[in-house]
Parts: structure tokens; sequence; C-alpha cells
């Protein structure tokens, strides 16, 4: 009888610690977990940019406006962009920013191998970018920032492709603009 009431009572506590594990007060482990993890919850937007659209705009813009190679070529070698913002609407959403988004979301970078780079905070760009990279070959970069006026927010902005670090920098020059309007 024993034997027989242990089982259930050892599933129904694997079950428990289960759940716990996958709640939402576990940190996420990779970037894309984390879109996951929030994608859909009260305050948090994510917006896919299509590379082909973004590309064909910011060219245009690009060319007439600055002219600059490093940044059309940066463009150019984005494949796939993925953004989510948060900005809380609630009192649960405000501690869910102080509980550390932003840490968790650095955490991430850290724990993946991500490389901080300096992106000229003379622009006024408070984002911090990090990048995946072989020497100067860039894969993947990443961003983290809050959206303008907006108390307590977060932004984190994930980018695949084919870039230079000089590219990701003139990239990451314009990315609260290309955040604030994509996030309306």
């Amino acid at each position: 009888m024993i034997t027989k009431l242990r089982f259930p009572a050892l599933f129904l506590f694997m079950l428990l610690v289960g759940c716990r594990a996958g709640g939402p007060s576990s940190p996420a482990r990779t970037v894309a977990s984390f879109f996951s993890k929030y994608e859909g919850r009260e305050g948090f937007k994510t917006t896919d940019w299509s590379a082909d659209l973004l590309q064909r705009l910011a060219l245009v813009k690009a060319a007439k406006l600055l002219g600059g190679s490093d940044l059309t070529n940066g463009i150019t070698g984005i494949r796939s962009a993925k953004v989510i913002t948060f900005a809380p609407t609630t009192a649960a959403a405000k501690a869910l920013a102080n509980e550390g988004l932003r840490a968790e979301a650095t955490g991430i970078l850290t724990g993946n191998k991500y490389e901080p780079i300096s992106t000229g905070s003379a622009l006024g760009n408070d984002y911090q970018v990090a990048v995946r990279a072989s020497g100067d070959k860039v894969s993947e970069f990443a961003a983290t920032g809050k959206l303008p006026d907006v108390a307590d927010s977060f932004v984190l902005v994930a980018v695949d492709g084919n870039f230079t670090r000089s590219q990701v920098q003139a990239l990451a020059k314009y990315l609260p603009q290309l955040v604030q309007a994509t996030s309306k």
C-alpha cells in the first residue's frame, strides 16, 4: 500500500517542481527564450522586422540623409531582427521592472558570451550593445535600452546577420529611432 502511495506522491511532487521551474520568476537562458517568456504579457510588445522592408526603407533614407557605407552595408547584412519593448501599465508590471528585467537580459547576454562594444555615447544613445563575433565578423548583436520618456521601460533588440563591428556601431546609433518608430 505504501508503494502505491509513493508513486502518485512522487509524480505530483515532480509535476509541481516542474511547474515552478517554468514559472514567470525563473530567468530565461537565451535571447529567444526571453522573447518567448515575455511575448504577449501585459505591458510587452514584440515586433519582428522584415529584413526586406527594413532594407528598402532604411537604404532609401540612409542614402538620402547619411550616405554612410557602414550603415548601408550594415542594413543589407540584416537577416532578421526582433524587438521587445516593455512599458509598465499596472502596479504588477512596475513590480516586474523592479524585479530586474534589465538584469535578466544582461545576464542572458553575458551567459551566452555576447561581448559588449562601445557605441559612441556622445550621440546620446544610451543603448548597451553586445555582439557575438569571431574577430571582426559579427553574426548577432543585441541591445538593451529604454523607451524615451517612459519611466521603468525596457527594450531588447536582437539582430541576426552578417556584419563588421563598425557596421554594428553604425546601426546602433539609430536603434533608438528605429525602436521608437516600430513600438507605436
